[in-house]
Formats: structure tokens, C-alpha cells, sequence
């Protein structure tokens, strides 16, 4: 099972971006082998990335094909708080459970009110949910 040793500077900066930021960036690869970063919303529940998605996007169509993602959050502007986590991501078909849901509606609230949309449009809109569960964390 993947942890973070939030006992090193390091560990507790990542734990702490994975609890507080509110996009990263999902790296997918296209068929033709090439990376597709998107910046994406994401809830940590402790053991895997969740990432709501549009249907019919190319990340959802990379994921089926290729599992291995990989993950990364704003660097500074001097590339400084490098932080990278890849492992395997699956589009889950059953979706949130109601748990899932009210975390993820709750840290977006301010980003929801700002797009004038509801939490039950955000789901309705984005209504694919992503499982990214990771086994390695890199960075500096």
C-alpha cells in the first residue's frame, strides 16, 4: 500500500498540497504516445485520487487504453515544490458514494459559486468519475 512519510519536510509538503490545493495537473497518454496534461479538481481520501470528468474526453478514452497516469501539482515560479505521484487510474463506473460526493462538493464549494454552477450540475456535467490510485511519489 502506498503511504507518504509525512515525517520528512518533503512527505508533510505533499500531504499537505494533496489536502489544500485545489487543481493539479493529470498526465494521460494518447495513442500515439504522446503525454496530455490536463489540470484537473481532485479529492485525496488517503488512498487514491478521485477526479470527476466530462464524458467522452480523451483523458477518460488514454485511461482505458493506457492506466499508467501520472500527477503533479503547480511548481513555483522558479521550480521549486516539485511534486510528482504516477500509479494507475480507472474510470469507475458506479461512481461517487454520497461520502465521495458531499467531501468533494464541500472543498470546491467557492470554485462551483464562481462557475454559477450547483454541486447537482457540476455532477451532471462531470458525471465520469476517475480512480487514480498511486504506488510512487517523486520530487524535490
Amino acid at each position: 500500500m502506498f503511504t507518504i512519510d509525512t515525517s520528512t519536510a518533503f512527505g508533510a509538503r505533499i500531504a499537505k498540497q494533496l489536502a489544500d490545493e485545489q487543481v493539479l495537473w493529470l498526465t494521460t497518454v494518447g495513442k500515439s504516445g504522446t503525454p496530455a496534461p490536463n489540470p484537473v479538481w481532485f479529492h485525496w481520501n488517503g488512498r487514491e485520487l478521485l477526479v470527476f470528468s466530462q464524458p467522452a474526453k480523451a483523458k477518460l478514452h488514454n485511461i482505458e487504453a493506457r492506466p499508467r497516469v501520472s500527477v503533479h501539482f503547480n511548481a513555483t515560479f522558479t521550480g521549486g515544490d516539485v511534486g510528482v505521484l504516477s500509479g494507475s487510474a480507472v474510470v469507475d463506473p458506479s461512481g461517487p458514494t454520497e461520502e465521495e460526493k458531499t467531501v468533494y462538493d464541500a472543498k470546491y464549494a467557492e470554485g462551483l459559486e464562481s462557475l454559477s454552477m450547483t454541486p447537482a450540475d457540476f455532477h451532471a456535467d462531470y458525471s465520469v468519475l476517475i480512480r487514480i490510485t498511486p504506488d510512487k511519489l517523486r520530487g524535490f
